[in-house]
């Protein structure tokens, strides 16, 4: 069985935004005539445009299952499109739009219970808006959150969010951390994708820094935290990192070496190269990697068997990335 880790969901309507203060920034969704490409379309309209025009794949049950094989992949863990966690909105106005998306996901794991498992959303603005939350998204039955990779630029890491991840931890619930709106983009030179090629990866990054630096994993140590798109460039940093903790710089701030705090984390597989992943294998441990592909938006460049194969994994081995992690990260693990 293997279970992807990172894919996302949309849903195929909105509730109207009716007299809500979020006004414009209420996503919508603006279904488009068919065009014969055996799809149906719409664009996801906020703040009236286009963010993205997305097919029924996202929404669709029947549509998913269907392209399963094709993909090498049992089960996916279905979680929300990064930029409908709208922490810019009112905590109100979140808290609806979370829970809207999170019954979404459960009606679609319910649809196909044997192929889904589900990862809701909070409106993590509002602290203790979002940790009471965790309770409905546990009896909706899903296995944890997705949250970014910053909160209106602050680091998920930073103390203020530290009472939701101990609630997280209480709870036995999983978080995914997914890179978006990097708080740099000033300093990517180019436009459209390059935001996501270059900036997600240090944006995971800096993230996965803040869970150590900042004490999240010291407080919490049973938190079972994942990482998106292979933690980025986390793993380069890291015996950087532990050099400056090994000559005494950083032991005050970091009680235990980063490299421990690193192995405790999860990561997917997205690196788009088997040396890539070699590199993050070989320094978090094969029991912390999770296959994951971001559909529907990308798809894999190679089925998980193919990888497996490329790097030379023994039976063991290929049985933990192909679902034993997962489960053991969403907390499912016997």
């Amino acid at each position: 069985m293997i279970i992807d880790i990172h894919t996302h969901i949309v849903p195929e309507h909105f509730p109207p935004v009716g007299d809500r203060a979020a006004g414009g920034l209420w996503p919508s969704m603006d279904h488009q005539p068919d065009d014969g490409s055996g799809f149906t379309k719409a664009n996801v309209v906020i703040q009236g445009r286009n963010f993205r025009t997305v097919l029924d794949r996202c929404w669709s049950v029947s549509r998913r299952v269907d392209e399963l094989a094709g993909q090498g992949i049992d089960r996916q863990v279905l979680s929300p499109m990064p930029e409908l966690m709208t922490y810019r909105l009112s905590p109100e106005d979140g808290l609806a739009i979370s829970r809207y998306m999170n019954e979404t996901i459960a009606r679609m794991m319910d649809a196909q219970p044997e192929r889904f498992y589900g990862l809701g959303c909070v409106p993590l603005q509002d602290v203790d808006l979002a940790a009471q939350e965790l309770t409905n998204i546990q009896q909706l039955g899903l296995q944890g959150v997705e949250i970014l990779s910053n909160i209106e630029g602050i680091s998920p890491g930073d103390a203020q969010f530290l009472p939701f991840f101990k609630e997280v931890e209480a709870l036995g619930l999983a978080v995914f951390v997914h890179a978006q709106h990097p708080t740099f983009s000033d300093r990517i030179l180019g436009r459209g994708a390059l935001e996501n090629a270059v900036g997600f990866p240090i944006e995971s990054a800096l993230a996965a820094a803040s869970f150590v630096s900042g004490g999240t994993l010291e407080a919490c140590p049973s938190l079972r935290l994942c990482i998106s798109h292979g933690g980025g460039t986390f793993t380069q940093l890291l015996p950087r990192v532990q050099r400056f903790w090994d000559n005494g710089g950083l032991q005050q701030q970091i009680p235990l070496p980063p490299t421990e705090y690193a192995r405790r984390m999860y990561y997917d597989d997205i690196l788009f190269n088997n040396q890539s992943l070699r590199y993050l294998i070989d320094t978090v441990g094969v029991t912390q990697v999770i296959v994951g592909s971001d559909y529907p938006f990308q798809f894999r460049v190679q089925t998980p068997q193919d990888e497996f194969d490329a790097l030379g994994l023994s039976a063991t081995e290929r049985e933990q990335l192909s679902s034993a992690n997962a489960l053991r990260f969403l907390g499912l693990a016997d």
